[in-house]
């Protein structure tokens, strides 16, 4: 039987930033097409390239709308976005990394500074975007790179 995920929460239950929601720890509340949500990074991590060098890839290169991004990477074959999909998350956007980096500059979260983290946000057909939670550094690199990525769960807030 296949555990349902959670759809939505609450504002009266959001708990504290940095505390555990929906399968990861609650990072902030943000606004993403007209709608409030709940930013929540999830424990897995990731790794592979972003996808195919060469290839622009339609509908992947939103700068906040992580979940569209991942959702167009994974139509066009990307193998780390369709396992952020299984996991009922997606690869956050550049919007939805420094929003990542702000928690952990808080010490609300914990994220790996010795590595390179995939963004879904595509700069080209040869390029997306990647950020160093060491210092919160965004720059692109080739799609065919090894890099992590670390998925993030949004859920609407009622």
């Amino acid at each position: 039987m296949t555990k349902q995920a959670q759809q939505a929460v609450l504002a009266a239950e959001l708990p504290e930033r940095g505390q555990p929601l929906a399968g990861g720890v609650f990072v902030t509340r943000y606004w993403l097409n007209g709608v409030e949500r709940a930013l929540i990074l999830l424990p897995d991590e990731l790794s592979g390239p972003w996808g195919e060098y060469g290839v622009e890839i339609k509908g992947a290169g939103s700068y906040s709308d992580g979940d569209a991004n991942t959702r167009s990477m994974a139509e066009a074959g990307s193998v780390i976005a369709s396992k952020a999909l299984e996991l009922d998350g997606f690869i956050p956007s550049c919007l939805e990394g420094q929003l990542l980096m702000a928690a952990k500059a808080e010490g609300l979260v914990d994220l790996r500074e010795d590595r390179w983290h995939w963004l879904s946000t595509q700069r080209s057909a040869d390029s997306a975007y990647r950020m160093a939670f060491e210092g919160g550094w965004l720059y692109y690199n080739g799609k065919f790179n090894e890099r992590l990525a670390r998925p993030v769960r949004s859920l609407p807030i009622q």
